[in-house]
């Protein structure tokens, strides 16, 4: 297993702050501190790597980050063939558990390339013993 670049503790921290911070629309870019934001989408991106280990699919979150996941074949040069990209905001969610695959597909909130560019089953990211505060 690789070294994890973010401690648990410091990423869902991040992660409930982001939450918790939210009282402007689902995709607003203005949510929470900008490091913090950063953080807790940094942290969610690298549990789905955790999760789901491959190169098949590559999930962009920019400017902040990116991961390729899903086993498969692997992806060397150019532009992946399977390409999931959001703004932070809803990846938090959708990592979260605060917005489904399809509700996010349906809205338009997410661009999704490729057969394989779906994160349907893979998400939400956080182990349920996470308690968000809802």
């Amino acid at each position: 297993m690789a070294k994890r670049g973010i401690d648990d503790a410091s990423g869902f921290a991040a992660v409930k702050a982001v939450l918790n911070e939210t009282t402007a629309p689902e995709g607003d870019e203005n949510v929470g501190a900008r490091d913090t934001l950063a953080t807790a989408v940094r942290y969610l991106l690298q549990l789905l790597g955790e999760k789901a280990p491959g190169h098949t699919v590559e999930v962009r979150v920019p400017p902040f980050g990116a991961v390729q996941v899903v086993e498969g074949p692997r992806h060397t040069r150019g532009t992946p063939p399977n390409v999931i990209e959001t703004d932070a905001a809803t990846w938090v969610a959708l990592a979260a558990g605060r917005l489904s695959w399809p509700e996010a597909v349906d809205a338009a909130r997410v661009s999704a390339s490729g057969t394989r560019a779906t994160l349907d089953g893979l998400i939400p990211v956080l182990p349920h013993s996470f308690d968000l505060g809802e």
